[in-house]
């Protein structure tokens, strides 16, 4: 049995108070210079936030944001900054919905398919980058920046009617996906929660398995510690490089199915964008851990949700992404400082106990004398 160790859960309970406490002082302070009372837009928030179908907008959203998040932590723990999640997920969920649109097979046999091709575009996409680092030294930052583009511009050449798209108006989308490879719903009041949050849960699930209790984890997690120290031990670092991008981008190809399979059963130009840098934000907030990031997630739709209340109310509707910035700030501050403060206390500790030994010896050196 582990002994319990009151500085570690002093220390691990600090981070997040500090973080919390922080971010509430400095928002305040905003809020207050916009000649606002900010306890009235934190009440309005909270209020607005916890009605039935506040709630059920905020889960749904967080699907999506969870998943990118999962995709970024992959690489962070590897020590590689996948900061291309945005175009994996979009030109995935263009094939994929392409694939829905064209195909008309039983539920139980599309979907699955449809999740498979996701999934294996994303892994390609980002598996790109991951060889060009290893072969050529290319830095996965340039190189996912670039596919993104890359990835835009593709979408944006066959998202043309004529081509694989269709003009329904002002828009372009792909052919819908049948109604039999539409994704369940689990039904709630006043609306139904996307039964793609499954998919959020066995996802998080896989990423705290496989990366907190096999060996593949243990050797992914050391070559992010010290490339050297892993390389000496037998690791393979190169081919750890590649697998974690790979493993990113198979994530990332998920982060479209919840709006594909759940909301709009096609790709358009309407497709929602810009959820690969939510998912970085929603990693830095949650440490890259599965639980941290659910809670960075549903925080984020909880901001996103009570802000358009907050305009109602007359407060700047910049508000809502000053406090998301200050949030993820001051997690990362505050975490910082904490984890500093208990580097500092451990050496102490140890200085203590090497003192001690070094004055029990001295007088055993005295009673031999």
């Amino acid at each position: 049995m582990k002994k319990f160790d009151k500085d570690r859960v002093i220390l691990a309970i600090g981070a997040p108070l500090l973080a919390l406490v922080a971010a509430l002082v400095i928002t305040s302070g905003v809020i207050g210079v916009t000649g606002k009372d900010p306890f009235h837009a934190f009440y309005v928030m909270l209020d607005f936030g916890i009605k039935s179908d506040s709630q059920v907008w905020i889960i749904n959203k967080a699907i999506p944001y969870y998943l990118a998040a999962v995709a970024v932590a992959i690489g962070f723990r590897m020590n590689l900054f996948n900061i291309g999640v945005d175009g994996q997920y979009r030109i995935a969920a263009f094939c994929a919905a392409v694939l829905g649109g064209a195909l008309t097979l039983p539920g139980f046999v599309q979907i699955p398919l449809i999740l498979l091709v996701a999934m294996a575009v994303g892994a390609v996409w980002s598996g790109i980058a991951g060889l060009l680092k290893t072969n050529r030294g290319v830095s996965e930052v340039v190189t996912t920046i670039m596919l993104n583009f890359i990835a835009a511009s593709t979408i944006g050449y066959f998202l043309q009617d004529g081509r694989l798209a269709v003009k329904d108006g002002n828009l372009f989308h792909t052919p819908d996906i049948p109604a039999s490879s539409h994704f369940f719903t689990i039904p709630t009041t006043p609306d139904p929660i996307d039964g793609t949050l499954i998919l959020a849960v066995v996802t998080g699930a896989a990423y705290w398995f496989v990366l907190g209790r096999t060996r593949f984890g243990f050797d992914l997690r050391a070559v992010g510690r010290s490339e050297s120290a892993a390389s000496a031990s037998g690791v393979s670092v190169k081919r750890m490089v590649v697998t974690s991008m790979v493993l990113s981008g198979l994530v990332a190809g998920l982060v479209g199915m919840p709006t594909l399979l759940n909301k709009s059963f096609n790709y358009g130009t309407d497709f929602p964008a810009g959820i690969g840098f939510t998912g970085i934000a929603i990693a830095l907030l949650g440490r890259n851990h599965p639980i941290g990031m659910a809670l960075g997630a549903l925080l984020w739709g909880f901001l996103e949700r009570t802000g358009t209340q907050l305009e109602f109310e007359e407060y700047a509707q910049e508000i809502v992404g000053v406090m998301q910035g200050v949030i993820v700030l001051c997690v990362v501050i505050a975490y910082e400082v904490v984890r500093r403060y208990g580097l500092r206390m451990q050496q102490r500790q140890v200085g203590e106990q090497l003192a001690k030994q070094a004055r029990k010896r001295e007088k055993k050196a005295e009673v031999s004398a």
